[in-house]
């Protein structure tokens, strides 16, 4: 609506000019041939989709790395968009961010939350800017009707995939290293939750520590050699991430611990990143659960129905994704689903 209010008055104030220039001279005609291409492009500039996106830092893991190239290769200027970007783990910085693009008066908000809650003063700002929010990567605790679609993982299922691709391996008991995500982030939530569940139902599942690492690969590896030097047993690492896998790993290697297919430790990771899917298919790793991050082009199809006056068919579209078992994969899954 602000862009058309803009065009209105532009094409107004052009007409006014040509209707004041009746009797011109050849000097003047020379000046008014040139003014339709200064308005077309000043047309063209207002016609960008301005679009401000909040983002966990790029550096978090692959997965997010992946996720960041993908945005900022589909939100464009020669797509018709003029994108800013915010990032950062923290929710309330994220929240900061998102009242600054309200200020900026963006037309599109898209967020992936660092934190589920939190959310409804912002989201509720936005709504009465006029401003479209559209949720990615990550759901929040708040209602579907501040915002205009979500396009997202669902977590509680990768969890409950994973966990149960480790119940199926029949273990006489399960010593579990839990290493997790950022607290109260969808991905630890939902990747916790399932894991939780089977150690409260099952007398042969142990925690043996559930501790965060918040996607960094350093402090798993701690966390890991923590426990290897305590000397309590354990024969399961699940990781929340595949970079927090790759620093237990290294504990392992370090302190001479075997892991992977048919060795003493089952090792566990998520996001599917390439160099991951590489360590199931050499056998040194055992599972890894998709989380899929390329979710631009579902944002830019629901941008431009919003643009044509189309509400979304579908409030929350939940990206397909699957776990890989490292004795069945192939060359041709890491080809096609790494990341």
């Amino acid at each position: 609506m602000k862009k058309t209010i803009a065009l209105f008055i532009s094409l107004a104030l052009a007409l006014s000019l040509v209707a004041c220039g009746g009797a011109a001279s050849s000097s003047s005609t020379a000046a008014s041939t040139a003014a339709p291409s200064t308005a077309a492009e000043s047309t063209k500039a207002s016609a960008a989709i301005k679009v401000g996106i909040i983002n966990n830092d790029p550096n978090e893991s692959g997965y997010r790395t992946a996720n960041d190239k993908d945005l900022k290769a589909m939100f464009t200027a020669e797509n018709g968009y003029d994108a800013s970007f915010a990032y950062s783990l923290k929710n309330d910085e994220q929240i900061a961010a998102a009242q600054k693009f309200i200020q900026d008066e963006v037309d599109y908000l898209l967020i992936s939350a660092a934190g589920t809650s939190g959310w409804d003063s912002v989201l509720q700002d936005a709504q009465v800017a006029g401003i479209r929010v559209i949720l990615f990567d990550r759901t929040i605790d708040a209602d579907e009707s501040l915002y205009a679609a979500s396009i997202v993982s669902d977590m509680a299922k990768e969890g409950k995939t994973a966990v149960d691709w480790l119940t199926s391996q029949k273990l006489d008991e399960y010593n579990v290293i839990h290493i997790q995500g950022v607290m109260g982030s969808a991905a630890q939530i939902g990747r916790t939750g399932a894991l939780d569940e089977a150690v409260a139902a099952n007398d042969t599942w142990k925690m043996v520590t559930q501790q965060t690492a918040e996607w960094n690969a350093e402090t798993a590896q701690q966390i890991v050699q923590a426990v290897i030097d305590s000397g309590e047993k354990f024969n399961v690492i699940y990781a929340e991430n595949d970079d927090m896998a790759k620093g237990a790993v290294a504990a392992l290697d370090k302190a001479n611990i075997s892991h992977g297919v048919g060795k003493d430790v089952i090792v566990m990771g998520f996001d599917c990143n390439s160099w991951a899917l590489e360590e199931l298919l050499a056998g040194n790793w055992n599972y890894d659960g998709q989380c899929n991050p390329f979710q631009a082009s579902y944002i830019d199809t629901i941008i431009k129905d919003l643009e044509n006056g189309k509400e979304p068919s579908e409030k929350v579209i939940i990206m397909d994704e699957k776990g890989f078992d490292a004795s069945t994969i192939t060359k041709e899954d890491v080809e096609k689903y790494g990341i």
